[in-house]
């Protein structure tokens, strides 16, 4: 490996540890899996495979870039707006998620409403499942793009080091924060769970956009 390219992977290293670091990559996780009573193997298993797309779609942009040709800022306003779009998403999510939390928590229990639970609380996984999916890692693109200078060795280095690095960070952190919140106890949090846990998720995103994250 090349002075350069060491240089390179160290810099992706870097920024994909502090780009991880924001809240929407982790916190969003903890407060569903909380609320939906996630195991925690099962907490790892949907953060691991959200991460994937969330990484791979990415990489996969910036392939299809470079092969069509494609400035690297043409491939950046799209994954700018693509991530303007997804914060949207996630904070519409959230504050979904959140009323329906207030909405459930009103309600007694029945085995009708349980059965309603069930499928509500799938569709809400699945449906953050692609909130988080479609959310981009602006960072890596300028990456890749460096990365092909080297040939497609370059570009599978650095993906498979940012890659590496942001899913290692979101799985411990979603952990972190999952096992943080499980100390939350009484029977108010229990009973609004899903409530707090949209009203985390919406907050999440704002800060994540507003900050500029």
């Amino acid at each position: 490996m090349s002075d350069s390219l060491l240089i390179l992977s160290i810099s992706t290293l870097s920024v994909a540890f502090l780009h991880a670091l924001a809240p929407d990559h982790w916190m969003p996780f903890a407060a569903i899996a909380k609320a939906q009573k996630w195991s925690k193997l099962k907490l790892l298993w949907i953060t691991l495979i959200s991460g994937i797309g969330h990484v791979g779609i990415s990489v996969l942009f910036s392939v299809i870039g470079i092969l069509l040709g494609f400035s690297l800022s043409r491939i950046e306003g799209a994954e700018s707006s693509r991530g303007s779009i997804a914060l949207w998403l996630l904070i519409g999510f959230g504050i979904a998620y959140m009323l329906w939390g207030i909405k459930k928590a009103r309600q007694r229990n029945s085995d009708a409403l349980t059965e309603k639970e069930a499928k509500a609380k799938t569709v809400a996984m699945w449906t953050f499942f692609a909130v988080v999916i479609l959310g981009p890692c602006e960072p890596l693109v300028p990456l890749v793009f460096l990365g092909y200078n080297y040939g497609w060795a370059g570009v599978a280095a650095v993906s498979a080091i940012f890659s590496a690095v942001t899913l290692a960070m979101m799985l411990v952190q979603s952990l972190l924060a999952y096992l943080g919140i499980q100390l939350i106890r009484g029977g108010f949090m229990e009973r609004y769970s899903h409530a707090f846990a949209g009203l985390v998720i919406a907050f999440t995103g704002a800060f994540v956009m507003f900050a500029g994250i």
